[in-house]
């Protein structure tokens, strides 16, 4: 091999060299760019992950120091999900609003407001509350209550008890609340003995509104009212004494009622979703379920459909002529 053949073929393995030094440094800074990429990455969606979901419990009227048991549930659900979890105590209106406005993810809503969730919100109920006193387990009767030395008759037929109201004192809880009026009045259109809402006046010689359960029981108690309706639960403490419960009795019940439950808003992702039902399904646990029980005297929650599970109060709602 001549001289210059060498020269040749050493210049040209000296290029080769530096070509594979610079294609090596290129895919080094190749290399470490994708890795700065990847990290960035990795870093946004550690941030995205420890986004604080926002839980609301509404005040009720048989939950007491409610924030410091809210607090409780929140740091149990952040240790189980691995994401900071805060509470906020407000109303159902004031969560189906935080919902909307995308500042809160879950809430504990009562049937109604949870339609409201869905229409305003996109919000479904996946979660439903079991009560020791609800007589369909996560469902609960209304009931019309009378003294208990009352003329009226529970009879054969849901219209023949129900006429007889006519023309009697009636106390409603409120014109919001769905067992305390939606479902009464409802049943009171089904049964063709009422035109809708508006028309109570034409039936009833005289219509209030107590306010609250217990307040309603109470006109019944002291003879201010003939009739009051109420939830189940209500025929209890705290919201009547006993001596004022052996005062009265059931006159009439409407089953089906849906319990309040947990609502999750749409913008929550669906892996997301499950893991925040999963962790709130462990405070069933025994080791766990004094943190439920705190809050509003529930034992359990059970999965739902929401459809299925929110048909009654839609119905009843459609009977009343009352908008969702």
């Amino acid at each position: 091999m001549s001289v210059r053949k060498k020269g040749l073929l050493s210049a040209g393995a000296a290029f080769a060299v530096l070509t594979g030094l610079v294609a090596g440094c290129f895919g080094g800074m190749q290399a470490i760019a994708n890795s700065s990429r990847n990290q960035k990455s990795s870093t946004l969606v550690a941030q995205a992950e420890q986004k604080t979901l926002t839980v609301i419990f509404p005040n009720r009227s048989d939950s007491t120091d409610l924030q410091n048991k809210a607090n409780a549930v929140a740091t149990f659900l952040s240790k189980e999900l691995g994401t900071p979890v805060q509470a906020k105590i407000g109303d159902d209106t004031a969560a189906v609003e935080a919902l909307r406005g995308n500042t809160a993810d879950v809430a504990f809503l009562s049937s109604r407001p949870a339609l409201k969730a869905e229409q305003l919100a996109g919000a479904r109920l996946y979660l439903a509350e079991v009560r020791p006193t609800y007589s369909g387990r996560y469902t609960y009767n209304s009931i019309f209550v009378v003294p208990k030395d009352s003329s009226l008759k529970t009879l054969g037929t849901s219209k023949a008890t129900l006429e007889q109201l006519r023309g009697k004192r009636m106390a409603f809880t409120s014109p919001t609340s769905g067992s305390g009026f939606i479902f009464p009045v409802g049943e009171l259109v089904k049964q063709k003995l009422v035109g809708n809402r508006d028309r109570l006046d034409a039936f009833f010689s005289q219509v209030v509104y107590g306010g609250d359960y217990s307040k309603a029981l109470k006109a019944v108690v002291q003879g201010q009212a003939d009739v009051g309706a109420v939830s189940e639960y209500a025929f209890n403490t705290p919201y009547i004494t006993d001596a004022e419960k052996s005062q009265l009795r059931v006159l009439y019940k409407i089953p089906g009622v849906p319990a309040h439950g947990v609502a999750i808003d749409d913008d929550v992702p669906a892996a997301t979703r499950e893991r925040i039902i999963n962790a709130m399904l462990k405070l069933n646990e025994p080791q766990n379920n004094e943190l439920l029980r705190s809050l509003y005297n529930s034992t359990e929650l059970v999965k739902v459909d929401h459809n299925k599970h929110l048909a009654p109060i839609r119905e009843a709602l459609k009977n009343a002529g009352i908008d969702p």
